[in-house]
């Protein structure tokens, strides 16, 4: 017996095939969970830049409370102060967390904060479903005292 038949090349190219398919499906899991991974770190940075900005003004800190989808007219520090925030969101790479309609989310905006100076909770949502998984968006809390 010399040489290799036609079945066992086909065989062999098949079991070759399904390998390439499973590694090719690996690649764009990891792919996904590092979207997820580079959107939860945003929102980390995000909600410490506000922070920072409302200990700065620490005086007039009950003006960020709100929901804010779109940032807020006028000229006050805090206002200013919002407009760098909700545009530092909406220019991160990739993250469309601020630029969704409230629709998406449901009732609400996607990014809230409450209860500052005493007790500040900054909540931000958004579309998480490039990750894949059940939930279709994200949320990140952060409590503190200014």
């Amino acid at each position: 017996m010399r040489g290799v038949s036609l079945i066992e090349v086909l065989v062999s190219v098949v079991i070759i095939a399904i390998g390439l398919l499973g590694i090719a499906a690996m690649q764009s899991m990891a792919l996904r969970g590092s979207q997820s991974s580079l959107e939860s770190s945003q929102a980390v940075m995000q909600t410490n830049a506000i922070l920072e900005a409302m200990r700065a003004n620490r005086v007039n800190a009950a003006q960020y409370n709100g929901d804010w989808a779109a940032p807020p007219a006028g000229a006050t520090t805090a206002q200013r102060d919002l407009n760098e925030w909700i545009a530092g969101m909406q220019g991160a790479a990739n993250w469309s967390g601020v630029t969704l309609t409230p629709a998406i989310i449901g009732a609400g905006a996607n990014a809230t904060i409450a209860g500052c100076p005493d007790d500040c909770i900054i909540t931000l949502r958004w579309d998480d479903t490039r990750a894949g998984g059940n939930a279709a968006r994200s949320t990140f809390v952060t409590r503190t005292r200014i």
